[in-house]
């Protein structure tokens, strides 16, 4: 397959799954901002968002504060920011139109509806009097997506690029929002007077951005608790949205598309499936839950760079 269908295959997928993680994270932070807590508490939720996409710098050059108002419209409609909704499903249809002829109609018209439907609902005041439906329409449209590329793609190069691109987006993206959560976590616990209350709240809201709460209740049956969230999140393989999951999934598309110049490639992503299956949760604990996750981020940068280098297009292009 040539480096620039990989690419645009690659990257749209990886763009879709960016834009449903920012519908995930906004909708959340959103439904722990209407909880009753103080102005500092609630602040730091939206600085979280921002925290978590590393786009603290860019919001504070345009804004003089910071309200959850002002961090929804930059996450969703600011076109200058490259990792806004609008910004992701923009270049996810580019994408899609450069590869059309690798393409069903199926995949090619999901992807096109659903660009144009999103100018059709940003406009206006509609976002800031229901945002969780604007979040849910996000969360329905990627799903969709993914429904329809493994209802009619062949599977071959294509769906395997499709899938590299959304399950590495996964792994990174689950990894900083347990990041930021178990931070924040922490902070409460020794924070000012009541804050304590709000870490089951936090860590409830973790689950729920990503789907795990429903799933949680069946695995433990039992009370949340930090320590069987992470088990949950980092561990378990049959968790969608886990780390170990992500990392599988990483895995079988390489070797779908391995080629004698993307052995070392392989090897890294299992040696990070290796690095997963050596830790504990309570070494995690032990050791510092962000020290891990840290370590693990800088994994997947290096393999997300060592698969442009081996497949796409280069980056310095």
């Amino acid at each position: 397959m040539l480096s620039r269908t990989a690419d645009s295959l690659f990257w749209m997928s990886r763009y879709i799954e960016r834009a449903e993680n920012t519908a995930r994270m906004l909708d959340v932070t959103f439904q722990v901002s209407l909880l009753p807590q103080s102005p500092r508490l609630r602040s730091q939720g939206w600085h979280s968002v921002l925290a978590i996409s590393e786009l603290r710098q860019q919001f504070d050059a345009s804004h003089d504060t910071l309200t959850g108002r002002d961090v929804i419209e930059f996450m969703t409609r600011d076109a200058d920011n490259p990792a806004s909704i609008y910004a992701c499903l923009r270049a996810a249809r580019e994408a899609a139109r450069a590869v059309r002829g690798s393409l069903t109609t199926e995949v090619w018209e999901t992807c096109n509806t659903t660009w144009l439907e999103l100018q059709r609902r940003l406009p206006g005041l509609a976002l800031h009097a229901d945002p969780r439906d604007f979040f849910e329409w996000v969360k329905f449209r990627s799903h969709l997506s993914r429904g329809v590329v493994a209802g009619t793609m062949l599977r071959d190069e294509t769906s395997s690029f499709l899938a590299l691109g959304a399950h590495l987006e996964r792994a990174d993206n689950t990894a900083r929002l347990l990041d930021v959560a178990f931070v924040e976590a922490t902070d409460e616990s020794d924070g000012e007077a009541g804050d304590a209350s709000l870490a089951f709240y936090r860590w409830s809201a973790l689950l729920h951005s990503v789907s795990g709460f429903e799933t949680y209740r069946k695995v433990y049956r039992d009370v949340l608790t930090p320590s069987r969230v992470v088990e949950l999140m980092v561990f378990n393989p049959a968790m969608p949205r886990s780390l170990r999951c992500a990392v599988d999934d990483v895995i079988r598309s390489l070797e779908d598309v391995a080629t004698e110049r993307s052995l070392e490639t392989l090897r890294l992503a299992r040696s990070l499936r290796a690095y997963l299956d050596a830790g504990s949760v309570q070494g995690l604990f032990d050791r510092g839950l962000h020290d891990f996750l840290a370590v693990f981020l800088d994994r997947v940068a290096e393999l997300g760079n060592r698969i442009s280098r081996d497949f796409l297009v280069p980056l310095s292009e």
